[in-house]
């Protein structure tokens, strides 16, 4: 398990990227008013890079709100054990307003209510089993009010953040956003 050590692999910055590499930072660039280390690393392949916006992209324009994706986001990269995510999603988090303490909460698995912590828990589900959720996992989930659309998306926010927890963690993606450690969680 790493700590701060330096990437494993090229961080290249905007300014000497060529081509669609330049392309797909410029467009991180323009969206986040930032270019974060990670897709600095991810865009040694640009086809990483380029999946990785776009389901990301497309699932910002999903059922579930800002909030409820950044509680996930925590939930799975706690569990995952990733700093470089934690840190991330615990500043984007506090931008989307969650407070110091849902923010800690979803790192437990917890929302502030029995709705949030449904769609918590049926993600640490998800995670546990690898997928191989059972009935009773989806009828937790349903009776806490979320439909099929809602639940597609659980998993795929899942998926998501397990591709950037493992990407950072391989990769030993050094932290640019204020350090968050899996260990200390509040």
């Amino acid at each position: 398990m790493r700590r701060n050590l330096i990437s494993r692999l090229s961080t290249i910055e905007p300014s000497v990227a060529t081509g669609k590499a330049k392309d797909l930072l410029t467009a991180v660039k323009g969206a986040l008013g930032i270019v974060p280390n990670m897709t600095k690393v991810m865009v040694n392949s640009p086809a990483v890079l380029e999946g990785y916006l776009g389901l990301s992209g497309a699932l910002g324009k999903g059922l579930l709100d800002a909030k409820t994706r950044e509680q996930l986001a925590l939930v799975t990269s706690q569990e995952n054990e990733c700093d470089y995510c934690l840190s991330a999603h615990t500043a984007i988090g506090k931008m989307v307003g969650l407070t110091p303490e849902e923010i800690g909460e979803a790192r437990s698995g917890h929302g502030k209510d029995a709705h949030a912590t449904a769609a918590l828990t049926f993600a640490r589900r998800v995670l546990e089993t690898r997928g191989q959720i059972n009935n009773a996992d989806v009828a937790a989930v349903r009776e806490a009010g979320y439909g099929d659309g809602e639940i597609a998306e659980i998993i795929a926010h899942v998926a998501l953040n397990v591709l950037t927890n493992y990407f950072n963690n391989a990769a030993q993606v050094d932290i640019d956003f204020p350090k968050v450690s899996f260990a200390k969680v509040g």
